[in-house]
């Protein structure tokens, strides 16, 4: 009986598209997503986690936005990269299973680092912070949040760019692009790794750099998780001074002045990249109204800056802080937690009829939220993250990316609109607001020739064409890189969520 047992698993396995283990499976019914976690655990990879394990439960539950906290047969959480060279090998080998990547968690798009009823790799415990001062390097573990980044570096006086919130995830930062508060001096965080460690779909593990793998080396900057795991960024560190950061709440109705504040702003920081600005618009509930928040800084820490004062002199202020800081500080923001979060990206030229009609279609979301939300909980922001094209010149001149901004000859905003709700009926009720805005902004925008092609990977929703917007060129050169490295397209295929390489750019 326990042979012809052994013997309709090795049938099952081949019809199923996996090897049969080889030992007997004692539960009466298996799926093939169990089969995959099995042989994990096989390969000899611990730290493997079912439902009803406290620790899987704690897995779900930390994902930032509830859109993402999705239900796998397993959570996997390699300890180091060998242990992500073995366990994805034995996927790839052994099983046709479909498989999740997941840094830190902060992505609203379903599926995008969680998976249903398949395998998540976890990359949670690879969250060290090193630094080597002959070298001047960073070495960052992929499942580090910011903030545990800047509490290492802060104490040694250096730092890197990325997230200005705490609570982001290191890997899906770098690998998208990555906006900081060092944008306009440094480039994108991307542009300030130095090499990348990755585990390819076969479990090799390789460097990418500006000295070997150089097309994977670009690739990665902006590709995602198109071409392998990333298990370890080496990012270029700077001496850090201390920042003066300004915050400042406004009524809406100083919206004009906040808008014509910016644009100049923006026009104007090539010529002093120390300084910082963003500005956007949120409907908070305990306010029961939409407020203007600015986020401002100087970088070499000098108090009020020229180049900012048209917007730190805006009158009618409801609240203001100012201080010397550090990225320790600057960083414990949190947004939106323990919502169903909804969010979009647009990008156009740096024009105030343009943001003004950003802002306007964002009033316009909140007064029909406010009379058609089942309960009134909700949040937005209408975020206005500035991309002076001296940005893509920081990147061509650190050795290139993906992003396809190095072309960009005009300053441009990317905005990032969001909305927090509650339950899966208003989740349904927002996605088509949602999509409503973009629609009507991105038509203004072609009509009124602002219209810019580019969609910044970090705030975009899955049903934008993100590659799509690098240009055909930089489409073309990822499928190339995707053939030479992952010539199976594992990771196009196999790992459902992200932003994919079209099949023919």
């Amino acid at each position: 009986m326990r042979s012809r047992h052994l013997e309709y698993l090795s049938i099952v396995g081949i019809v199923l598209g996996f090897q049969a283990v080889t030992e007997p499976i004692q539960q009466a019914s298996l799926t093939t997503a169990d089969i995959c976690c099995q042989v994990i655990q096989r390969a000899g990879i611990p730290n493997v986690y079912s439902p009803g394990d406290t620790t899987y439960v704690e897995r779900v539950e930390s994902y930032w936005s509830l859109t993402s906290q999705l239900t796998p047969k397993c959570f996997v959480l390699p300890r180091n990269t060998g242990d992500v060279s073995i366990l994805i090998r034995a996927l790839v080998e052994e099983t046709q299973c479909q498989f999740a990547i997941r840094g830190g968690g902060h992505s609203s798009n379903a599926g995008a680092n969680n998976i249903e009823d398949g395998v998540t790799i976890d990359l949670s415990l690879l969250n060290s912070t090193t630094y080597d001062p002959v070298t001047s390097l960073v070495s960052i573990g992929p499942g580090s949040r910011w903030l545990d980044v800047y509490r290492t570096l802060d104490p040694l006086g250096v730092g890197v760019p990325g997230g200005r919130i705490g609570t982001v995830g290191v890997g899906g930062l770098l690998t998208g692009g990555g906006c900081s508060l060092y944008l306009y001096r440094q480039g994108f965080a991307c542009d300030s790794v130095h090499s990348f460690e990755v585990v390819l779909a076969d479990g090799k593990i390789i460097t990418a750099s500006s000295e070997e793998n150089t097309d994977l080396y670009k690739a990665l900057k902006g590709g995602s998780g198109n071409f392998g795991i990333v298990t370890r960024f080496d990012m270029m560190a700077f001496r850090t001074s201390p920042i003066w950061s300004a915050s400042q709440v406004h009524p809406e109705s100083a919206g004009q002045a906040h808008i014509a504040g910016i644009k100049k702003w923006i026009d104007e920081v090539e010529s002093y990249q120390n300084s910082s600005a963003i500005v956007f618009w949120s409907y908070r509930l305990a306010l029961n109204q939409t407020v203007i928040i600015s986020g401002l800084a100087d970088l070499m820490g000098a108090a009020n800056p020229p180049i900012l004062n048209d917007l730190l002199t805006i009158p009618g202020a409801v609240n203001s802080t100012a201080q010397m800081t550090n990225m320790s500080n600057i960083a414990l923001g949190t947004q939106a937690e323990g919502y169903r979060n909804i969010w979009f990206t647009l990008t156009f030229k740096n024009d105030e009829k343009t943001l003004a009609k950003a802002f306007e279609l964002h009033g316009k979301l909140v007064e029909e939220m406010k009379v058609e939300s089942s309960d009134g909980d909700f949040e937005t922001q209408c975020f206005f993250q500035p991309l002076p094209a001296v940005i893509g010149r920081h990147g061509r001149e650190r050795g290139g990316n993906m992003l396809g901004i190095d072309k960009q000859e005009e300053n441009a905003v990317i905005l990032l609109g969001s909305l927090a709700v509650n339950g899966l009926d208003q989740e349904a009720l927002g996605r088509a607001k949602m999509l409503a805005w973009k629609n009507d902004l991105e038509h203004y925008s072609v009509e009124a020739n602002t219209y810019m092609a580019y969609r910044y990977l970090n705030y975009a929703d899955r049903s934008q064409d993100v590659v799509a917007s690098y240009g055909m060129e930089n489409a073309l050169e990822m499928l190339a890189v995707s053939h030479t490295y992952d010539p199976d397209r594992v990771f196009q295929r196999r790992v459902l969520g992200g932003f994919k390489i079209p099949e023919r750019a």
